[in-house]
């Protein structure tokens, strides 16, 4: 079995600041915030999730974006360092699974690689965690290791993308990087494809 570890895209500069919005309803229209800028252009809201009594939203621009959560939690906005980096985002970018920790998964296209960045909420506070690659086309949220927590699964293409083998790589939000599956001669004979979801006795320590 070949296989490589995911590129992890380093964030840095991280900048949060707090912006007041009071309706707490999934919101699925596009629309401007004249009150924000992303990049170069006025915000336009993209997609937005319910998580609890939170409203979690990816706002986006020429150059840029935000993710601004709103609710009972209180206000944040954080950059978007997928939309930073070149990354297309659009209204089936965002993933959230509510839970004790809450996660929400933002992703977008740059190329053939997925870009991706998590946000946690935990004990009533969003903060920003790892962010993700994968070079496989596809990004997800599942708790595979059942502690509660949902886990980010990534299809990774073997031999440095110089073939077509391709394996299912899973992070863990709360600790240590679950592992890797077997590589498979293509991505679409994972089990599961196209969103594949292994269990936790498939996965085993992923090559260096």
């Amino acid at each position: 079995m070949v296989a490589v570890v995911a590129a992890v895209v380093v964030v840095a500069g991280l900048v949060f600041a707090y912006f007041q919005r009071p309706d707490s309803t999934d919101s699925g229209q596009r629309g401007t915030d004249p009150a924000m800028r992303c990049g170069t252009t006025v915000c336009q809201v993209v997609i937005g999730k319910s998580v609890g009594r939170d409203l979690v939203e990816l706002l986006g621009g020429t150059g840029g974006g935000r993710i601004r959560i709103s609710g009972e939690s209180g206000p944040f906005v954080f950059e978007m360092t997928v939309a930073e980096s070149g990354a297309v985002v659009d209204d089936r970018s965002l993933q959230c699974v509510d839970a004790a920790v809450s996660v929400c998964l933002v992703h977008g296209a740059r190329g053939t690689d997925l870009l991706g960045e998590v946000l946690v909420r935990k004990d009533g506070t969003w903060s920003r965690a790892q962010a993700y690659l994968s070079t496989g086309g596809f990004l997800g949220l599942h708790d595979v290791d059942s502690d509660g927590t949902a886990d980010v699964v990534a299809v990774q293409l073997a031999c440095d993308g110089q073939c077509v083998n391709a394996f299912v790589q899973v992070f863990s939000i709360a600790g240590p990087d679950l592992g890797c599956t077997t590589a498979a001669p293509a991505r679409d004979q994972l089990p599961g494809w196209p969103a594949p979801v292994p269990t936790l006795s498939q996965l085993r320590p992923c090559a260096d």
